[in-house]
């Protein structure tokens, strides 16, 4: 038995970084910004200009590991991924995400093409369930008491609140 891996806790491993896009103030690229900085701030730029700052978190940094096998050093799949996540209008549920998903590292030796497209895609749908979790990880009285400021906000303002608010 001492020769045995440690078990993983779960079967899919997801970490991330969030931003939610409603307290993006600016989208301008600092002078002085790197390279990686910068592709960063452009692509928060284009999630705001397709999918709006309400009810939209973009995630970056962001890993899912799906193991497969109880030996944490062989049937692992790896991949990173950034992008939207859509919650409902109370922030109390993920409706969907958009997502750009990229194999990153395996030890799995018996996958194809085809099983790694389907994780691909599988990578999304274990987010939804994940983010749900983050959702419910947090206060959500907070979360109600900034919807209904910004709505009367809004309603205070006939309906016009202005950009990235």
């Amino acid at each position: 038995m001492d020769d045995l891996q440690e078990t993983p806790q779960r079967w899919v491993d997801i970490e991330f970084d969030c931003l939610p896009l409603r307290t993006v103030q600016r989208v301008d690229v600092p002078l002085d910004a790197s390279p990686r900085f910068e592709a960063f701030v452009l692509r928060v730029k284009q999630a705001i200009q397709e999918h709006g700052v309400m009810n939209t978190y973009y995630l970056h940094n962001a890993r899912c590991t799906f193991h497969f096998t109880n030996d944490v050093n062989r049937g692992m799949v790896q991949f990173k991924f950034e992008g939207t996540v859509f919650t409902n209008s109370t922030d109390t549920a993920t409706k969907s995400c958009h997502l750009d998903v990229q194999p990153d590292g395996e030890t799995c030796d018996w996958l194809n093409e085809a099983v790694v497209r389907w994780l691909a895609e599988s990578v999304r749908h274990a987010l939804v369930v994940e983010f749900d979790r983050y959702i419910q990880a947090g206060d959500l009285s907070k979360t109600q008491q900034r919807i209904e400021q910004i709505q009367a906000e809004s309603d205070a303002a006939e309906g016009y609140l202005g950009m990235y608010l």
